[in-house]
């Protein structure tokens, strides 16, 4: 079975329309690519017991999560003081962070800046290459800033640790629209009930009305449910295949 993650969301300038979440997208592309299954994204307000409530239940649901927003040095930063009372213990000042803080910034140093030093008890760090800002990470969950940039850049950075088996995909283009297809593609799935499959029907344009996806991490179990897929489409309704 693959690995299952949740992403939390947190910031109340995501729900009131302020900011455009790309986090998640982000996320569950990245993921997918490295057979990771995402079951679920919450986006959630800068709230302590609601973030607490919500990253300890996916942390018992999911075999990673991910959460994104919340860690900076001012009042609505909230994220690490939710997670520690989610799980029940206390925020502490971790001493490499405030090593790498009282570096960067020497004299210029204050109590807002070591904010940033502030997490979890029994949290630790996980990746390199940043002088002050490695991910932190308590029991399953990672905590990374809202900041798209930045998640994508320490994301990156220790993404390797996540890789399962790969997903193999094919997708095919269909000419015809789903009313035609579809007990085409229900039967296919009680064929296959292991497959992934998806149906998306396009509008507006004129070279396919379906974008068709099948989905396996068994290439062969793929391979002969695409080309049972392929066998019982109608002649000529096939506009493009791609995928591996």
């Amino acid at each position: 079975m693959s690995k299952t993650a949740g992403i939390v969301i947190i910031g109340n300038e995501v729900l009131s329309g302020k900011t455009q979440d790309t986090n998640s997208h982000f996320l569950c592309r990245e993921l997918r690519t490295l057979g990771v299954e995402v079951r679920r994204i919450s986006v959630i307000l800068d709230e302590i017991e609601l973030i607490g409530k919500e990253v300890a239940t996916f942390s018992r649901n999911f075999d990673l999560v991910f959460t994104t927003g919340g860690v900076g040095p001012t009042h609505d930063d909230v994220t690490m003081a939710g997670i520690a009372h989610g799980f029940g213990v206390k925020v502490i000042r971790h001493p490499e962070l405030e090593r790498r803080l009282r570096e960067r910034h020497r004299e210029n140093i204050n109590e807002a800046r070591l904010r940033m030093a502030e997490v979890p008890e029994g949290a630790e760090l996980v990746g390199e290459g940043f002088l002050y800002a490695s991910v932190v990470k308590l029991r399953n969950v990672y905590i990374f800033p809202g900041i798209p940039k930045i998640l994508q850049e320490r994301f990156e950075a220790i993404k390797g640790g996540f890789r399962d088996t790969p997903f193999f995909l094919k997708v095919v283009y269909v000419k015809e629209g789903e009313g035609v297809i579809a007990s085409i593609l229900n039967n296919l799935l009680a064929s296959f009930p292991e497959l992934l499959l998806g149906s998306y029907p396009v509008l507006d344009n004129p070279d396919y009305k379906v974008k068709v996806t099948l989905e396996s991490k068994d290439m062969n179990y793929l391979s002969r449910a695409f080309q049972k897929l392929l066998s019982t489409l109608p002649e000529g309704a096939i506009h493009r295949i791609d995928g591996n």
